[in-house]
C-alpha cells in the first residue's frame, strides 16, 4: 500500500490568528531549514518519523501544523486551535503541543520556542492576574514610584522571629515588599506557620506605625496540596503569596490565581528557567514563559535586571519581558515585573532608566550587606530609587544621605 505524501509547508501564506495559536522557533540544523521546519510541524501535530495508513487527507487538513514562514533561522509555525484541549488540557497540554518532543528531534541541533500567540478562544479561557500591577500599588498606597523590596537573607538559616525582624527592619527603612527566598518554605528550622505568623505581626505593627508593606510567603510543594497550603498561610496571616512556577508548574499559577478562597496576590518566581532559556539556540524563551504566567495569573514575575544586575543574560529578551508584563491586552491585567538579582543602590539608576517606573525593584544583599545593617540598607535603596524617580544623579542625591552614601561608597556606581 502506497502512502499519500503530504507536505507541510505553507510559505507565504496568511491565517486567521483566532483560529491558530502561533510560535516563532530558531533552529539550528544542518538540514534545509525547510525539511527541520516541516519535521517540527510533523512531530507537533499529524506526523511522525514515517508514512502511515492511518493519516487520512481530511485528518491532515483539520489538525496540521502550517509552516508560514522562515526568515533565517526563525520558523513560525501555525497550530490549529482544535489541537488543543481548552477545557481540560490547561498550559500542560499546551506545552505538550508547543514544546513537546521537537526538543529531542535528532536532525535538529537546536530549537527554541521564541513566542508565542494565543487566539481569542484559548486565551479567553484564562482570567490572568487578579490583582496585578495596578492592583499591588493600590495594596500598597504608592501609585507611580517603583515598588521596592528585599529578599529575606541568608536565604536558608534564619529562624522565624529573625525572618520577621529582618522584615520589620526593611519596612521601617521604607521598603514596600519584602519576600522568602525561593529554596525556603517549611524546613524545620523556620516553620511556614511560625515565620508567616511572626512576618504578619512584624507587617501589622508597620501599619500601627504608618508604612504599608507586603511580604510573600513561598508556598512552593506538590500540585495536589498547594491551594491547601496558601489557604492555611493566608489564614496565618499573609498579604501575598509566592510560587516557583517552573519547578511547580503554570497549573499551580493557575489554581493559586482562580482559587477563590486564594484572596491575596501571586508573586512568581522563575527560579530552574535558566535551564530552558539561558542556551540562546535550544530551549523556551523567558517571553513565551511570560506571556504563559500572565495567562496563568501571576500578579508579579521577575523577568531579570535589564543587563544591569548579576543575572546578566540577553539584555532584548528582559526588555521583550517586561513589555510582555505590561502591554495592553484585552483579556488580562498587567503583571508587575520584578527587577531581582545582584541589585544594589549604585546600579538603581541605570535600571530604572531601562525599565521605567512600573516595575518592584528587590534586592536582598543590597539591603542586608549594608554595613549599617538591614534598615539603613533599605534607606539606602529608598533614598536611591527616589533619586532615579526624580532624575537626580545618585552621587549627588547621596551627598544629604549618609544611608545611600554608605551604600555608594561599599559597591560604588554601575
Amino acid at each position: 500500500m502506497k502512502m499519500e505524501s503530504y507536505s507541510y509547508l505553507d510559505l507565504g501564506a496568511s491565517v486567521d490568528p483566532d483560529a491558530y495559536v502561533i510560535c516563532k522557533y530558531r533552529v539550528t540544523t544542518e538540514l534545509p531549514m525547510e525539511k527541520a521546519a516541516e519535521s517540527i510541524a510533523a512531530e507537533q501535530s499529524t506526523g511522525t518519523w514515517t508514512g502511515i495508513s492511518t493519516l487520512s487527507r481530511d485528518i491532515f487538513d483539520r489538525y496540521r501544523a502550517k509552516v508560514l514562514g522562515i526568515e533565517g533561522d526563525m520558523v513560525t509555525i501555525a497550530f490549529p486551535e482544535d489541537d488543543f484541549s481548552i477545557d481540560n488540557g490547561g498550559v500542560p497540554q499546551i506545552l505538550s503541543v508547543i514544546a513537546g518532543n521537537l526538543f529531542g528531534l535528532e536532525a535538529l541541533k537546536g530549537v527554541r520556542l521564541e513566542d508565542v500567540a494565543f487566539p481569542k478562544g484559548i486565551a479567553g479561557m484564562y482570567k490572568g492576574p487578579r490583582f496585578g500591577a495596578d492592583g499591588l500599588r493600590k495594596l500598597l498606597g504608592r501609585p507611580e514610584k517603583p515598588l521596592v523590596g528585599t529578599i529575606v537573607k541568608p536565604k536558608i538559616g534564619l529562624g522565624p522571629e529573625a525572618t520577621a525582624d529582618y522584615v520589620y527592619e526593611a519596612g521601617s527603612g521604607g521598603l514596600t515588599n519584602s519576600k522568602d527566598d525561593e529554596t525556603l518554605v517549611d524546613q524545620g528550622f523556620c516553620p511556614i506557620e511560625d515565620r508567616t505568623k511572626a512576618v504578619a505581626e512584624a507587617l501589622d505593627r508597620l501599619k500601627e506605625e504608618g508604612h504599608l508593606m507586603v511580604h510573600a510567603v513561598n508556598v512552593s510543594t506538590n500540585g495536589d496540596r498547594i491551594v491547601e497550603l496558601a489557604e492555611k498561610v493566608q489564614g496565618w496571616g499573609a498579604k501575598q503569596i509566592m510560587v516557583d512556577v517552573i519547578t511547580c508548574g503554570f497549573g499551580a499559577v493557575q489554581a493559586l490565581a482562580e482559587d477563590p478562597s486564594i484572596k491575596v496576590p501571586v508573586h512568581v518566581h522563575r527560579t530552574m528557567h535558566g535551564a530552558m532559556t539561558k542556551d540562546p539556540r535550544h530551549g523556551i524563551s523567558m517571553l513565551a514563559i511570560t506571556k504563559l504566567v500572565r495567562m496563568c495569573g501571576g500578579d508579579a514575575l521577575h523577568i531579570g535586571t535589564l543587563g544591569v544586575g548579576k543575572m546578566v543574560g540577553d539584555v532584548r529578551g528582559d526588555h521583550d519581558n517586561l513589555e510582555a508584563c505590561l502591554e495592553a491586552s484585552e483579556h488580562y491585567k498587567t503583571v508587575m515585573p520584578v527587577c531581582s538579582g545582584g541589585v544594589y543602590p549604585g546600579m538603581i539608576g541605570r535600571l530604572v532608566e531601562e525599565s521605567g517606573t512600573n516595575v518592584q525593584i528587590q534586592a536582598g544583599g543590597g539591603v542586608a550587606g549594608h554595613p549599617g545593617g538591614v534598615r539603613k540598607g533599605a534607606m539606602g535603596m529608598c533614598q536611591a530609587v527616589d533619586a532615579a524617580y526624580l532624575g537626580i544623579p545618585v552621587g549627588e542625591y547621596a551627598e544629604s544621605r549618609p544611608e545611600l552614601k554608605a551604600a555608594l561608597e561599599l559597591w560604588g556606581i554601575k
